[in-house]
């Protein structure tokens, strides 16, 4: 039985940005969670206290926001919306049904909108985190605009929130889409389906053409 073969999709230190970020996301939201809504104060014994929490979110979000935003400066020319994106947005019942729609490059409309929505949230949460933040910046700021930004960055990290929920229920819905973060690499079989023109860009950089000689197989 031949091997499958695989194509480079994130390298090692593509992945451990992206887990970082992840794993901060993560303890941002649970400490965020606890700090600004009554219902969820339980949450502040993951962290030991309710005090530790207060102290650990901002300094945790500063790490994020340094993670991501290097992923920004990697990434952000492969994910300006085209033709194709808009309507691979307008035709999500198909997508979540198996099929694909237009000629996908290295990411799809939903990867490209979730990648501007984490843009947008991750700036606004990080100015209106700077005004609120005590003992170190919020005594420079009035307490009217540190009500604007409490409001700002209450409802900026839900939607950021709701944003990363669909993200992550698209990576476990669509088989072979987590290897690509855990491993690295991919199948050629889930590159043609989902990323089609990403997929022959690659051939053409191997030197191949669909239906020539096979990919490397293994490790890439």
């Amino acid at each position: 039985m031949s091997r499958e073969r695989l194509i480079r999709r994130y390298g090692a230190a593509e992945r451990i940005n992206h887990w970082i970020v992840a794993v901060c996301f993560v303890l941002l939201a649970l400490s965020g969670l606890a700090l600004f809504y009554p219902a969820f104060f339980w949450l502040t014994g993951v962290f030991g206290t309710p005090q530790l929490a207060r102290i650990v979110h901002p300094f945790v979000g500063v790490v994020m926001f340094l993670g991501f935003f290097r992923q920004f400066f990697r990434y952000w020319h492969h994910n300006f919306i085209t033709r194709d994106d808009i309507r691979w947005m307008t035709s999500v019942k198909t997508v979540l049904l198996g099929g694909e729609v237009g000629d996908t490059g290295k990411y799809n409309g939903g990867q490209k909108g979730m990648f501007w929505l984490m843009t947008g949230c991750m700036l606004v949460l990080v100015i209106s985190g700077i005004v609120i933040w005590r003992p170190y910046f919020a005594p420079a700021f009035p307490i009217p605009v540190i009500r604007v930004a409490l409001l700002l960055h209450a409802w900026t990290a839900l939607i950021l929130i709701a944003g990363i929920i669909v993200h992550v229920y698209a990576a476990l819905w669509v088989k072979g889409t987590m290897r690509a973060m855990i491993e690295g690499v991919v199948s050629e079989a889930w590159a043609r389906k989902h990323h089609p023109r990403w997929y022959r860009e690659k051939m053409q950089e191997a030197g191949h053409t669909e239906g020539g000689p096979p990919a490397r197989q293994g490790k890439p």
